[in-house]
C-alpha cells in the first residue's frame, strides 16, 4: 500500500496514544492499566480546598485522563469530553447567541443537520449551507453576524474533501469567527486540522477513536484557551459529560488506534478497487483512489485515509435494499468506525432526517451506499460484497 504524497506521519504517535495522559506511579500499586474513578464525590481538606475534584459532573480522574491523551493526538493545549459527539456539537453551539449566523456545509452528518435545522433555528442562531469543495463559497456566505464555520472533511456521506487551511485563511480575514472541523471520518491518526488552522477540533469517539462499538461519546480539542474556557464552563453547566467507565473504554481503543487505522486503509483500499471493477455499480467515491476528484487535496492534508467507502448502485431503493439484506459478513446497520464492517443506506438511516428535495440536490439517493470496511480480513470482505451482487443481479433478471 504506496503511502506516496501523503503527508508525513509524526513520529511517537503511538508513543503519545499508548503513555499520554497516565503513568503507572499515579497509583500506590504502580497499575500498569489505571483504575476506574466511580466516585461522584470527592473529600476536601477544607471548604474549597481539594485535590483537583469536587464533583463527578465538574470533573473526574478517568475522563481527566482521557482528555489529556486527546489533546496530545491533536498536538492540542486542551480537550473536553462530552456525552455524545451531538454533545460535543451542542456545547460548541453554545458559544453563540440569538442573532448569530453559521457557515456549514451541504454534505454532513444528518444529526448535526437536524441539531442545526431543528434546534438551533428556533433560538434565531440560522445556517447557511454551502458547497465548501470550493471555499470562496465560505467566503461569500458569511455575513456580519457569522460566528462559526462548521466542517466536515470528508463529508457525510459523499466523501468531499475540504481544503481545510484555505478555509481557514479566509475565515479568519474575518473577526471572531471559528473554524471547527468534525474529524470524526479520518480521526486524529490521519488528520490534524488544529495543525492545519482550524479553532477547534470535534469528533464522534464513538466511531474510529473508540473503534470497539461499545461506547458513545464526543469531544473537542483546542489550542485557544478562551474557548477552552467557554466550553469547560458549558461541560460543567449543562452536564453533558461521559461516565468514567466509557471515558476508560475510549482511553483504551486509543492505544490501538494506529494500527487499527492501518489495516481500515488497507481494506478499504481494497474495497475500493473491487467496487471500481464491478458492473453493478455506478460510480466509486474513494478520497484514497486515485479516481476521487480531490484525492491530491486529501494528500495534501492528511496522513492517509480511513475505511468510509461510498458508492451508487445500479438500480433505484429496491437493488439498494436487495444489496444491503444479502450481505452476511457486513453488517447492516447505523454508525461506523468499528472493527466491524457496516454498510447501510443513508437516505433511509442516517440522513432520514434531512428533506428529501435537499438529499436530492446534493446526491443522497436510494442508490447511494456508504461502507464503513472494517478489519476482518478482506478476502471475506470482497466475496461478500460479491455475492449480495449476485442477489441484485438476480432480481434484475426476474
Amino acid at each position: 500500500m504506496s503511502r506516496e504524497g501523503y503527508l508525513k506521519q509524526e513520529p511517537g504517535f503511538a508513543t503519545r496514544a499508548i503513555h499520554s495522559g497516565y503513568k503507572a506511579e499515579q497509583e500506590s500499586t504502580w497499575a500498569v492499566v489505571p483504575s476506574i474513578s466511580l466516585s461522584t464525590t470527592f473529600k476536601q481538606e477544607s471548604p474549597g480546598q481539594h485535590k483537583g475534584f469536587v464533583y463527578g459532573r465538574s470533573g473526574n480522574p478517568s475522563r481527566s485522563m482521557l482528555e489529556k491523551c486527546l489533546a496530545t493526538l491533536d498536538n492540542a493545549k486542551y480537550g473536553l469530553c462530552f456525552s455524545s459527539g451531538l454533545g460535543a456539537t451542542t456545547a460548541v453551539l453554545k458559544l453563540l447567541k440569538p442573532g448569530d449566523h453559521i457557515v456549514a456545509l451541504d454534505d454532513l452528518y444528518g444529526g448535526t443537520y437536524r441539531l442545526l435545522t431543528q434546534i438551533a433555528e428556533p433560538m434565531d442562531i440560522r445556517t447557511t449551507f454551502v458547497d465548501g469543495c470550493d471555499p470562496m463559497n465560505v467566503e461569500n456566505a458569511i455575513t456580519k453576524d457569522t460566528k462559526l464555520v462548521w466542517l466536515e472533511t470528508p463529508t457525510n456521506p459523499l466523501l468531499k474533501i475540504i481544503d481545510i487551511t484555505k478555509v481557514c485563511e479566509l475565515v479568519h480575514r474575518h473577526k471572531n469567527v471559528i473554524v471547527v472541523v468534525d474529524n470524526t471520518f479520518l480521526s486524529a491518526y490521519f488528520q490534524r486540522p488544529l495543525n492545519l488552522g482550524a479553532d477547534i477540533t470535534m469528533y464522534s469517539l464513538t466511531k474510529y477513536m473508540n473503534g470497539h462499538t461499545d461506547c458513545v461519546m464526543g469531544s473537542i480539542s483546542t489550542n485557544n484557551e478562551q474557548i477552552y474556557e467557554k466550553l469547560k464552563f458549558v461541560q460543567k453547566a449543562t452536564g453533558i459529560v461521559p461516565s468514567p467507565f466509557d471515558c476508560f473504554l475510549v482511553f483504551r481503543s486509543l492505544k490501538t488506534l494506529s494500527l487499527r487505522m492501518e489495516q481500515h486503509m488497507k481494506n478499504s483500499l481494497a474495497v475500493g478497487q473491487f467496487l471500481e471493477t464491478h458492473p453493478l455499480v455506478e460510480k466509486v467515491i474513494h478520497p484514497g483512489l486515485p479516481s476521487h476528484p480531490q484525492h491530491s487535496l486529501l494528500k495534501k492534508q492528511c496522513y492517509g485515509y480511513s475505511g468510509m467507502v461510498t458508492f451508487y448502485l445500479k438500480g433505484g431503493l429496491e437493488e439498494s435494499k436487495t444489496f444491503l439484506s444479502s450481505l452476511k459478513i457486513i453488517t447492516l446497520a447505523e454508525s461506523l468506525g468499528g472493527y466491524e464492517s457496516v454498510a447501510q443506506l443513508p437516505s433511509y438511516m442516517a440522513h432520514a432526517s434531512v428533506p428529501p428535495e435537499e438529499r436530492a440536490r446534493i446526491g443522497i439517493t436510494d442508490n447511494l451506499i456508504r461502507v464503513s470496511v472494517g478489519l476482518e480480513s478482506v478476502e471475506d470482505l470482497i466475496a461478500d460484497i460479491d455475492q449480495a451482487f449476485q442477489a441484485v443481479n438476480a432480481l434484475q433478471n426476474k
